[in-house]
């Protein structure tokens, strides 16, 4: 790709109709309703008792990847856009679909259900922070934001809506009617992972030939940005000392992000910006294979405190 070429990512935009966006919403929201049916509040309070492996992986997805990310951008120098891509998929929260994969690697599959849950309640607040704060950070970042001056409260609305209101009916429906919630517990987990693919495809239909174009520009930088998010949550998991079968919940979400809420807040705050979507659509569709690629591998060396998925 020419230079001229990576230039335009900056200023292409690749629109939504106000109807697509509703679709995504809705979409997204049936996601997260998914992951909390397997919840009570019970899990909370549980977790409450003995925190550390949560917060270990509360911080490992919202202080250590976005200070990595911003270490990879600084060494990189991307396209600005590109840059702010890879910003704003770090600030989200952990993607529904690290619960299956963590299932599957044999890691502890509660403990990245609770993460999800409670990393989808805090992204209401750090999502917005992180993006702000670190895109604040370097210039060319910088000068994005400023032109399109996001609203923090608008985003943390957003969030809300699509992931904490139907986390709360997730959690209710499992609290007062178990015998529904175990009905639809595994036809969600199946549609749930339809859902979340054909989101991403919903994303790329949209605008494939800019995406064809661009995808190049950002294939490199995505692989690495999504190895330094899986090595990072290893390596805290393990300096904090938690146990293997926690260490796999935690490096599975911080590699695994909600890119599909990447991908409303682009469309919804920046307009489409070209470099950020085709970050994030990159991202929806590269963690899903490097994730099964990696509980492939742990499923065959099974570790105390849970069986190896088969």
């Amino acid at each position: 790709m020419n230079i001229s070429t990576q230039a335009g990512i900056d200023t292409v935009m690749l629109n939504f109709s106000p109807a697509s966006l509703h679709l995504l919403n809705a979409i997204l929201a049936v996601v997260m309703f998914s992951v909390a049916i397997d919840l009570k509040p019970a899990d909370f309070t549980r977790l409450a008792r003995a925190p550390r492996a949560l917060l270990t992986g509360l911080l490992s997805q919202f202080l250590l990847l976005p200070a990595l990310t911003f270490l990879l951008v600084l060494a990189t120098a991307p396209r600005p856009s590109i840059a702010l891509g890879l910003i704003l998929v770090a600030a989200c929260p952990g993607g529904n679909i690290s619960n299956f994969i963590t299932h599957r690697a044999g890691g502890n599959a509660a403990l990245s259900v609770s993460m999800t849950a409670f990393s989808t309640v805090a992204a209401i607040v750090l999502t917005p922070l992180n993006i702000a704060f670190w895109g604040s950070l370097y210039g060319p970042t910088r000068a994005i934001l400023r032109q399109t001056a996001i609203d923090p409260l608008s985003v943390a609305i957003t969030v809300g809506l699509m992931l904490v209101l139907p986390l709360a009916l997730g959690i209710t429906l499992n609290s007062r009617r178990p015998d529904i919630a175990a009905r639809l517990r595994r036809p969600l987990q199946y549609l749930s992972m339809a859902i979340f693919i054909a989101f991403i495809l919903l994303a790329l239909a949209a605008a494939w030939g800019a995406f064809l174009d661009y995808a190049g520009a950002v294939a490199a930088l995505v692989l690495l940005h999504n190895s330094l998010a899986l090595a990072g949550g290893y390596a805290l998991a393990w300096a904090t000392g938690l146990s293997a079968f926690d260490r796999r919940a935690v490096t599975i979400e911080t590699g695994i992000q909600n890119s599909g809420l990447g991908l409303i807040l682009i469309f919804g705050f920046f307009g489409g910006l070209g470099g950020m979507a085709v970050v994030a659509a990159f991202w929806g569709i590269w963690h899903v294979l490097s994730g099964i690629a990696l509980a492939t591998l742990w499923a065959r060396r099974p570790v105390a405190g849970g069986l190896a998925a088969g």
